[in-house]
């Protein structure tokens, strides 16, 4: 049973879909996907091609917007669009500490989520597709972990797909994690230091915050342990558009001063836990390596031997000397699952996940070499979040894709540009532009 709704200018559709747990075993175990139609109010009787968005991640729902933000009303100017959440995420069968108990202990649990990388949910979307389409290929949006999606739904089952459109999402196709993080540290600090230069008083701010850090035990309202590692892991954010604003903000109100002294302010505490906690998207911790897992070795929490590399993130070296300290940008290191409450339970099962050797393959370069489907891909220019050179050898790999690569937006592009984004990329696919 369906069940439609509107909110301003637009018709929602609750879409609830089974599939195998396991493609490789149809006859098996199911699980139950979730997706949420949208169109347009004055287009809602029309018979309208399909837009399936695709979220980054991994693990994170699709986007819970409002009526036509964005991209979404851009798309729906010509669109019906589906927003899927991928298995293990939002109402998709949901994977956290409550949910994967059910599985067994962390060995199971660990078995289990090697099901849940980009083959599976390309395998996902082809099984709907045909519920959905009738049977039509649709047009698929990948944003960011969504565009490593659509790569690998390039390479499985491009006859499903009516054009390819990927925001700051190419994947590398044959790096393995370590690669990825070698390349990922050195422009974290380039946007740290974008930061100072910004906000040259956040240096000093920050500089007494870890120190605070590094001298008392904080514990966040719901029981998160304050660590100057996690401090600095709030550097993820200056990746995002508006994201150097957002943590200047939140190093201006650290401090207050009490009866006891000057200490850490509850405002910033709360922020803070907003900002780190997984409690929403654990799955993102728990296989976020496991993204750049194609081989026979092991991730085995390749970010955190990375660090060990670049000792000027070392904050207790740092607050030694008279160096800036710097923050860390999306990676998933072990101690996450000591201080997050969220994630505490699952810390085995993310072990067993990191020491696994043996991964399958996501992409097929040959089949990539061989693409007709319409394919375009923003690649915006020094993303913190993907690497701007890998991006760009991938797309010279893909048959007939078209880049456009830019300094004007952020990696969230898609989602602060207001439609340009999706309107220059629709428009490029088209050669219109």
């Amino acid at each position: 049973m369906t069940l439609s709704y509107r909110q301003p200018g637009v018709v929602l559709t609750d879409r609830r879909f089974t599939v195998p747990l396991d493609h490789d075993h149809p006859e098996g175990e199911t699980i139950e996907l979730y997706a949420r139609e949208v169109v347009a109010s004055e287009k809602a009787g029309q018979d309208l091609p399909w837009l399936l968005y695709l979220q980054g991640g991994p693990g994170f729902g699709a986007d819970r917007s409002v009526g036509r933000p964005g991209w979404l009303g851009r798309a729906l100017k010509e669109y019906r669009v589906l927003l899927l959440d991928q298995r293990g995420t939002g109402h998709s069968t949901p994977a956290n500490r409550q949910t994967l108990p059910l599985r067994g202990g962390p060995a199971e649990q660990a078995d289990y989520l090697t099901r849940f990388r980009a083959d599976s949910i390309v395998r996902d979307c082809e099984a709907i597709r045909a519920q959905v389409t009738g049977g039509a290929p649709w047009a698929v949006l990948g944003q960011s972990f969504g565009g490593f999606c659509l790569t690998t739904y390039l390479s499985l089952a491009p006859e499903g797909l009516a054009t390819a459109v990927i925001t700051g999402g190419l994947p590398s196709l044959d790096a393995h994690a370590d690669d990825v993080y070698r390349a990922a540290f050195p422009r974290v600090e380039r946007k740290v230091a974008a930061h100072y230069a910004r906000y040259p008083q956040d240096a000093e701010r920050a500089r007494r915050i870890a120190d605070h850090l590094l001298t008392h035990d904080v514990v966040l309202p719901n029981g998160y342990r304050l660590t100057v590692e996690a401090f600095q892991s709030l550097g993820i954010v200056l990746g995002t558009g508006d994201g150097t604003h957002r943590l200047h903000h939140l190093l201006e109100d650290a401090f207050v001063r009490t009866p006891q002294g000057t200490t850490l302010s509850d405002a910033f505490l709360e922020q803070a836990q907003g900002m780190l906690s997984y409690a929403r998207h654990p799955l993102y911790a728990l296989i976020h390596e496991s993204i750049y897992g194609q081989d026979a070795r092991p991730t085995a929490w390749s970010a955190e031997r990375v660090r060990a590399e670049f000792p000027q993130f070392d904050a207790a070296k740092a607050l030694a000397g008279d160096e800036p300290l710097l923050f860390t940008g999306e990676s998933i290191h072990p101690w996450m699952f000591d201080c997050d409450p969220a994630l505490r339970p699952l810390r085995e099962t993310a072990d067993l996940l990191a020491a696994r050797t043996d991964w399958t393959p996501l992409y097929d370069p040959a089949r990539l070499a061989a693409n007709d489907v319409p394919v375009v891909a923003a690649v915006y220019h020094d993303d913190m979040y993907v690497d701007t050179a890998h991006s760009l050898r991938t797309a010279r790999t893909i048959r007939g894709l078209r880049t456009w690569v830019t300094d004007e937006f952020e990696h969230d592009g898609v989602r602060t540009g207001g439609g340009r984004v999706l309107d220059r990329l629709l428009a490029l696919v088209r050669n219109e532009a």
